[in-house]
């Protein structure tokens, strides 16, 4: 789930977004507290650490539905996954479930064909002064 607005200022004293996602590490507890009142979305729900800064809001594409679920009782469980240049990514479950972050990608294979071990050029030496 996407979290967006990390380039908006929190209210007061309050440390940055950007700052505080910086902060967060994968697995960290966020709480999402929904908006209500909120002039630019009713359905706007707010990402906040486990800290209490707020790291943005969901995006409103997800917020809708998530609302939705909240006002009808459900209980919703969410973890850091990492930092994007748009704001942050969480990972989100429902009802009790346990939020799981994704496997690490496997390394990047080294080619085995194609490598010459011994080009027919070398780079010029370096002496030394």
């Amino acid at each position: 789930m996407l979290i967006v607005g990390a380039d908006f200022p929190n209210k007061g004293k309050s440390p940055g977004r950007r700052f505080e996602i910086a902060l967060c590490a994968p697995g960290d507890p966020l709480e999402l507290r929904p908006e209500p009142d909120n002039p630019a979305d009713e359905h706007a729900i707010a990402v906040y650490s486990d800290r209490g800064v707020q790291l943005g809001y969901i995006s409103s594409q997800r917020a809708v539905r998530i609302a939705q679920l909240i006002r009808q009782g459900h209980t919703i469980t969410a973890i850091f996954q990492e930092a994007t240049r748009f704001g942050a990514v969480a990972r989100v479950s429902f009802d009790g479930a346990v939020p799981e972050l994704p496997l690490p990608a496997p390394p990047p294979e080294v080619p085995t064909t194609g490598f010459d071990p011994d080009p027919d050029w070398y780079p010029d030496e370096v002496w030394p002064d």
